[in-house]
């Protein structure tokens, strides 16, 4: 029996001990944080291939140490939902009462309002566009997941189409985004959530322990910018963060890593085929429509100068002054005795006479 206590005594302790690690964490997630300060502006970074299947890529964010009075990076990482058929909402920093307050992210059936920040890889500011649940399985959007290191069946092909000139601002209203929640967004907020998971807690501790991670010593550029595990903060699968856009790499057939660059990848393949398509149904058709136009004017001009012509030869005929010459067949017959003198010797008829006399 006393045996059977102390085995219960130390499981409660053991339970105790990693929630007693996480709490202040939890709170500091969890409770409101209003700052005077606005948060940098989002670093651009290279997506960490995805280590198995089944994890849901989370943004990067900054989150606020008020101990220190900064703001520090916490790292995109990939994640396991707490459970199928759930989605990550991120966390945003908004406008509220003249201050920047912090609001949570959380696990839900749908992806809520997230400021309108456009966290990318999917998070395009309203939405989420990196994949979706149907019956228990997740399938992937290979066109903003970097899927390259193993195979996944589960995937799919949907252009995000991003503006890249858009601002890198990490808050929403105050100078930052402008996007307000729909009535839908406001629903799901107030449903039923999931805080965020214990291995993403533990990655929130180890980002704010990290000093390299502070706004004052990074500038806006932590050298951890995402990573392929929670907590992982060095070694395979870290990538570093930039001010200015980093091309992706490449992958087998597909463009995964930066949603901003995808645009600039994507275009170039589907454009031409769609000029392709226009130029040929669009401009054959309109020379053939032109030419029978221009063409029937000319035959039509031709016959308009004919009777013109004829009417001059009408012209001509009135000239039957000739035609008075229809008396002239006299003259014809003229004509020919005028031929005959020489046969008509005058010398025969006057020896006829005189022998008639005679």
């Amino acid at each position: 029996m006393k045996l059977l206590r102390s085995q219960l005594f130390a499981l409660m302790l053991g339970a105790a001990f990693p929630a007693c690690l996480i709490a202040p964490v939890q709170a500091q997630i969890s409770i409101d944080v209003n700052v005077e300060i606005a948060p940098p502006p989002l670093p651009y970074y290279e997506q960490p291939a995805i280590p198995a299947e089944g994890y849901i890529w989370v943004p990067g964010y900054w989150a606020w140490d008020p101990g220190e009075g900064d703001y520090y990076w916490v790292p995109g990482t990939w994640v396991l939902p707490p459970q199928p058929e759930l989605l990550w909402t991120p966390a945003y920093w908004g406008w509220v009462g003249g201050r920047y307050a912090f609001h949570p992210g959380y696990w839900g059936r749908e992806v809520g309002f997230y400021g309108g920040i456009d966290y990318g890889y999917g998070y395009t500011g309203e939405g989420y566009y990196g994949g979706h649940w149907d019956h228990g399985n997740f399938f992937y959007n290979r066109t903003v997941n970097n899927i390259t290191n193993i195979r996944i069946t589960n995937v799919y092909d949907q252009r995000v189409v991003v503006n890249n000139t858009a601002t890198r601002a990490s808050f929403n209203g105050g100078g930052g985004t402008t996007a307000r929640p729909t009535a839908q967004q406001e629903a799901f907020a107030r449903q039923q959530h999931i805080e965020a998971t214990p291995a993403q807690l533990q990655h929130v501790q180890a980002a704010a322990k990290d000093r390299a991670l502070f706004a004052r010593q990074n500038h806006g550029e932590p050298a951890v910018a995402a990573t392929m595990r929670p907590g992982a903060m060095q070694g395979e699968g870290v990538t570093h963060a930039s001010r200015t856009p980093i091309a992706p790499a490449a992958a087998p057939g597909h463009e995964p890593g930066r949603v901003e660059e995808l645009p600039r990848a994507t275009e170039p393949a589907r454009e031409p085929p769609r000029a392709e398509e226009k130029a040929p149904n669009e401009e054959p058709r309109r020379p053939p429509q032109e030419a029978p136009r221009a063409e029937p004017p000319h035959p039509v001009e031709a016959p308009h100068e004919a009777p013109r012509a004829e009417p001059r030869i009408e012209e001509r005929r009135p000239a039957p002054p000739e035609a008075a010459r229809p008396p002239a067949p006299p003259a014809a017959h003229e004509q020919p005795p005028r031929m005959a003198p020489p046969p008509r010797p005058p010398a025969q008829h006057p020896p006829a006479r005189e022998e008639e006399r005679r």
